[in-house]
């Protein structure tokens, strides 16, 4: 696919809406709406044998979801691991000593072209939240691995990001 056009449709401090007018590879044209977004990053807290969840509520699914620690700077901050430090902090109050790089994922390819950088953290210790207005109610658990595989059989963890990373971290191979 070819682009011919792009024009902005709608713009904020999280994210930006643009209609790309296309060509495909038969020669026929096509539109395209894309969010953009910047690179987000996930933190998979791992303590004692399970993982540090924050549930919180999702307002496009109308329902909470409990998910890994996760999110992205307003405007365009630089991706990668101070954000993922910063996150850690903000959501759980959790500093790493560890904090090791799994992958990345595309968040949903055919809507966004956000990804999001996917880290295990360890070696953690407490500090002060930080949380952002947006995010009250906001509540933070320990979970075993038994009991997230538990709730994501039973639909309570279905995000696509905390599912994809949990997947990075069963294939990282990691001692643990």
């Amino acid at each position: 696919m070819q682009p011919v056009s792009s024009r902005e449709v709608y713009r904020n401090q999280w994210m930006s809406l643009r209609e790309d007018e296309i060509t495909h590879p038969d020669g026929s044209p096509g539109l395209y709406s894309v969010v953009d977004k910047p690179t987000a990053a996930c933190v998979i807290p791992y303590e004692d044998g399970g993982f540090h969840l924050i549930e919180q509520y999702r307002y496009p699914l109308r329902r909470r979801s409990w998910e890994f620690v996760q999110g992205t700077w307003p405007g365009d901050g630089p991706p990668g691991e101070e954000l993922a430090r910063a996150e850690l902090a903000e959501e759980t109050g959790l500093r790493a000593a560890s904090l090791v790089p799994l992958g990345r994922v595309a968040i949903a390819p055919g809507l966004t072209s956000q990804e999001c950088d996917v880290f295990l953290a360890t070696g953690l210790s407490r500090g002060p939240l930080a949380r952002e207005h947006t995010e009250q109610g906001m509540e933070q658990r320990w979970f075993s691995r038994g009991e997230f595989e538990k709730l994501v059989r039973a639909g309570r963890v279905f995000d696509s990001v905390t599912i994809a990373a949990y997947g990075m971290f069963l294939l990282s191979g990691e001692k643990l």
